[in-house]
């Protein structure tokens, strides 16, 4: 099948992306410096602990496994922090993404998936989005994620590589047996911080802004299953294996959910009336991000399989309460 290399693969996100990439046959090569990511999320493959910073430490892994396509997930991703720190979302997001590039380059790898954002975007003109959209992001994070897509556009040009770029909109859910989830202590997600609430571990969710330009006064997200997000990242890598040109996709159910859409639905399925605290505006949030996913289901053939909020919280409800039980860090 192929040895795929994926770094930040013990990540929330990576981690999904190996599992499923174990399960169809593929080895795989984690490459991760658990800075955020954890050893058990890792269930298939090798894990390797690196960062993509450096360099002597990817040659020796492209010299020591014969690397088919690279898989990269090894960022940064809340956007207020990256407002507060943008250097350290630039020194990570677009010098370790250049570095990286920089190796295969060097080892004479061409095929590349990049986890990107629908924060390149930043306020958009009309909803839903396309990939045609103009990129003018509004934060530091979806910034970095703009100027590497330009850099592989750049390259891809040159005949130096082949990529595809997935922009992702929100990622949600946990893997529906609960073996792996979103491991990360202070998550930002909204679904994350509703089940955490309803699970005790908050005293209240905090809700951002309730005046924004949208029925309920609250932003409004496409809230895409992570096992989903994965199945695209196969379809992506079996595109470039077979030859494929570089390509964009978002990654999205093409619906919104309003904020309070989504602490109401949390409320039913785990059955818990958590407290909820308004405040304003976060710096960076745009009031809506909705995809139009038709190029990815017409090109890739992509077909949702989860495309239900209320399932998306429910895989998300029952791994937090096994973390919680298990205590993992």
């Amino acid at each position: 099948m192929g040895m795929i290399l994926v770094t930040g693969g013990a990540g929330y996100i990576g981690s999904h992306v190996v599992k499923a990439l174990g399960q169809a046959g593929y080895d795989v090569v984690v490459y991760d410096n658990l800075s955020t990511g954890h050893e058990w999320a890792v269930l298939y493959g090798k894990l390797i602990r690196g960062d993509v910073r450096d360099q002597e430490a990817l040659d020796k892994v492209f010299k020591q496994h014969s690397i088919d396509a690279v898989m990269h997930f090894a960022a940064h991703i809340v956007v207020p922090e990256s407002v507060r720190q943008p250097l350290k979302y630039y020194l990570n997001n677009v010098t370790g993404s250049l570095s990286l590039l920089e190796a295969m380059k060097r080892n004479g790898l061409r095929k590349f998936i990049f986890s990107s954002s629908a924060a390149v975007y930043g306020i958009p003109d009309k909803i839903p989005i396309t990939e045609e959209n103009r990129l003018d992001p509004i934060n530091p994070y979806g910034q970095t994620k703009a100027v590497v897509e330009k850099v592989l556009a750049d390259m891809a040009y040159a005949q130096d590589l082949d990529y595809v770029a997935l922009r992702y909109f929100n990622v949600a859910g946990a893997d529906p047996q609960a073996r792996i989830g979103e491991g990360k202590e202070d998550a930002t997600h909204i679904i994350t911080m509703c089940v955490r609430t309803a699970a005790g571990l908050r005293p209240c969710l905090e809700i951002f802004g309730t005046d924004y330009p949208t029925p309920d006064g609250t932003c409004i997200r496409d809230y895409i299953h992570v096992d989903d997000l994965a199945h695209a990242h196969l379809l992506a890598l079996e595109h470039l294996l077979a030859g494929g040109k570089s390509r964009v996709y978002n990654c999205g159910y093409s619906r919104g959910y309003s904020v309070l859409q989504v602490v109401e639905a949390a409320k039913k399925v785990t059955g818990v009336d958590f407290p909820v605290k308004y405040s304003g505006r976060r710096e960076g949030d745009p009031p809506a991000l909705v995809a139009d996913a038709t190029k990815l289901q017409a090109e890739l053939g992509f077909t949702p399989r989860y495309d239900n909020l209320d399932h998306i919280i429910e895989t998300a409800w029952r791994w937090e309460q096994k973390r919680i039980r298990l205590a993992l860090k």
